[in-house]
């Protein structure tokens, strides 16, 4: 089973590192927040991935052309420039890097993607968000309900710290809680193939037209995700995701 990966973003609201690089290459631990995302779906097993490219879309294409080599022991001899790869890091990844263009939106990123695709159901989620979501899960839940589209539903934690009280008087207070209201889209989707149907062409946003009518048509299913998500949108998400890592406790990687 392939997984989509949408990658082709301006990210706008994190112009301190995307004025350089695409923002799934902006860098949690040293990896890219790409990385990390694909990590994640390949400890559940599931390793060939569709990327699709757009803004700086040369950046990742370097990325994994360089992987290999930067990421093993190797000897150079000067003389003829051979280049003999020894022991290194591996990942037994197939990566799948297609352009879909610097504007299309995400609904024609996908449509760009179909031959690709082909008749298979498929796993797609975006570029700058990681999760501890449980993948076997949501396809359980996607094979249970038998419907064109199954996305995970989650509760972002509060911006702000919760405070609690009576009177004048505290009587709890929760460091950026969770939301206890309202779940959102998660993206981490299970997707058939006549997902394509709904997308007419590049200016097609995802989020609304074909998934308002996959609701209307009562062919949306719903994942719900308690555990920890969190997207990466300013310079603070990207802090925040940092210090998680840096303290040995990074959820998504557990």
């Amino acid at each position: 089973m392939k997984i989509v990966l949408l990658a082709g973003g301006i990210g706008s609201r994190l112009q301190e590192e995307t004025i350089v690089k695409p923002k799934p290459m902006v860098e949690i631990g040293g990896r890219p927040i790409l990385w990390h995302i694909m990590k994640s779906y390949a400890r559940y097993g599931f390793k060939e991935f569709v990327i699709a490219l757009g803004y700086k879309g040369e950046y990742i294409k370097n990325y994994f052309l360089d992987y290999y080599h930067l990421r093993s022991n190797m000897s150079i001899d000067l003389g003829n420039g051979k280049v003999t790869v020894a022991d290194g890091e591996r990942e037994d990844w197939i990566v799948h890097l297609v352009d879909t263009g610097d504007s299309t939106e995400t609904g024609g990123r996908i449509k760009k993607l179909a031959p690709w695709i082909k008749d298979d159901t498929f796993l797609m989620t975006y570029g700058d968000g990681v999760s501890d979501v449980n993948l076997k899960d949501l396809l359980a839940v996607h094979k249970k309900n038998k419907k064109i589209a199954t996305v995970t539903a989650v509760r972002p934690p509060a911006r702000f710290g919760g405070l609690k009280f009576e009177k004048e008087l505290a009587t709890e207070f929760l460091e950026k809680p969770q939301i206890g209201e309202g779940w959102i889209n998660g993206g981490y989707f299970v997707l058939e193939p006549a997902i394509l149907k709904y997308i007419q062409d590049d200016h097609t946003i995802f989020e609304r037209e074909p998934l308002e009518k996959l609701v209307k048509e009562n062919q949306l299913a719903v994942h719900r995700h308690d555990g920890f998500w969190q997207c990466m949108d300013t310079l603070r998400d990207v802090r925040l995701l940092q210090s998680m890592w840096d303290s040995g406790k990074a959820p998504w990687m557990d």
